[in-house]
């Protein structure tokens, strides 16, 4: 087993609480599928959203998908004049076998931000 870091990110139609749990439930089960991940696989996760959002913290979402145990850490991404708006993003800390690969994950209008990621997509 190895220490892998992947990364992801999700748009949100609005800053609603509703809204923000269920973009990061939508965006945190489609990052363990991809890379057949369980919750006691993951060490850490550091979400962000734009400024933005403020009505719900992402960390509350993974909670409710089995991340009780898993440190969880929600900041405020910097305010880049003209970056996108309403946007969740995630940096997950987890171990996995020597040869396997991370799939980033992003979604909705956020998979603009990593085109150049096919795979992500």
């Amino acid at each position: 087993m190895r220490l892998f870091a992947l990364r992801g990110a999700i748009s949100v139609e609005r800053n609603d609480a509703a809204d923000i749990h269920a973009a990061t439930s939508t965006l945190m089960r489609e990052i363990m599928q991809r890379n057949g991940l369980r919750p006691q696989d993951v060490v850490s996760c550091i979400f962000t959203v734009t400024k933005d959002l403020n009505a719900e913290f992402p960390a509350a979402a993974a909670r409710s998908l089995g991340f009780e145990e898993v440190p969880l850490l929600c900041a405020q991404e910097i305010g880049v004049p003209g970056a996108m708006p309403r946007v969740i993003r995630v940096l997950l800390h987890y171990h996995a076998a020597e040869d396997h690969r991370a799939t980033h994950v992003y979604l909705g209008d956020a998979r603009a931000l990593r085109e150049d990621l096919a795979a992500a997509q």
